[in-house]
């Protein structure tokens, strides 16, 4: 009985240091119209992080282009406006993902391959595949046409939207 009580202590101790299943939510990227980008996204709650993987193939080679979460997950439209603007449930300026301050819905650039392809992966802050303020599940995905400056207001000057995706809990 002693040994019972001693093996059920030590497995709660156990399962009390694990870490708890991470949650993952994902955004199939489909073009716009007149657009030949498409790709995926995956979003994988871990800690206060969410890791971030995008691919997207489709799109200029050599060039920059703007990766931005925005406010509503609807890519009804055939020009991507329909999911509004830049998710920002903290009120900041749009800027540079990783450095200062900006919005929740500001990621890193894609910069296309000589073949039209590119990736990221990415751990980012401000963001959360939980529900809160900070949840982007249900929230649209836009690569845009052009580079992000980081400075203009609202959007980083990044142009027209070539792809849309809702961000999905898997």
């Amino acid at each position: 009985m002693k040994l019972a009580i001693a093996a059920a202590a030590v497995l709660l101790a156990a399962c009390q240091t694990m870490p708890a299943e991470s949650q993952i939510a994902t955004a199939q990227l489909k073009p716009t119209t007149g657009s030949k980008a498409f790709g995926e996204a995956t979003f994988e709650q871990v800690g206060d992080k969410v890791k971030v993987f995008v691919f997207v193939q489709g799109l200029k080679p050599g060039q920059e282009h703007g990766l931005h979460i925005h406010e509503a997950g609807d890519c009804s439209s055939g020009d991507g406006m329909s999911a509004k603007g830049h998710f920002n449930p903290f009120a900041k300026p749009h800027g540079n993902p990783m450095s200062g301050e900006h919005r929740a819905g500001d990621l890193p650039a894609l910069k296309a391959n000589k073949r039209g392809r590119a990736n990221i992966q990415v751990e980012m802050e401000g963001i959360s595949v939980t529900p809160g303020a900070a949840s982007i599940i249900g929230r649209g995905l836009i690569v845009h046409a052009g580079p992000d400056d980081y400075r203009t207001q609202p959007t980083g000057n990044a142009g027209a939207r070539l792809a849309c995706g809702v961000i999905r809990l898997n």
